[in-house]
């Protein structure tokens, strides 16, 4: 059989890297795709909705949060191969200055946290390591790449 013969095809899957001064928000995946693994508030893209559209609304479902989103990111390519899935993740940079996040699914995610990008919990879900492998960083005073957009 094809490796892609029997298997859905990629979707398309939306982080947002949310910050509040230097550090980032992430969230500790349980019973879910990636369990006990950290990663960025963020989900699928349905149809018809804008990438900003889908950051401001999964953030908001997820942490309570509302967020100025910034910009576009990079992307990464995403190959769960244990799983069988495929994702291509757009990343969307955004801010939240004020309020706590709160697990609104804990039964995906059991707490969020504020992280330096130089002290990234660990493990990470498989998109944040493909967009760190990809040398995307997170510069002081700004978001932004220093190195290749693509996983």
């Amino acid at each position: 059989m094809a490796p892609d013969e029997g298997r859905a095809r990629p979707r398309i899957g939306v982080g947002v890297i949310v910050r509040r001064g230097e550090r980032v928000l992430l969230g500790h995946r349980v019973h879910a795709h990636g369990s006990g693994t950290w990663q960025f508030p963020g989900g699928h893209l349905e149809y018809g909705e804008a990438i900003e559209d889908c950051a401001h609304r999964e953030v908001l479902e997820e942490t309570g949060l509302d967020v100025e989103i910034e910009r576009l990111g990079p992307f990464t390519n995403d190959v769960f191969a244990d799983e069988g899935r495929h994702y291509v993740t757009l990343y969307v940079l955004a801010r939240s200055e004020i309020g706590d996040p709160i697990p609104q699914e804990p039964d995906k995610c059991d707490r969020w946290d504020w992280f330096d990008w130089e002290a990234l919990p660990s493990p990470l879900f498989l998109p944040i390591r493909n967009l760190i492998a990809s040398g995307w960083e997170n510069p002081p005073g700004g978001l932004g790449s220093s190195g290749s957009d693509v996983a």
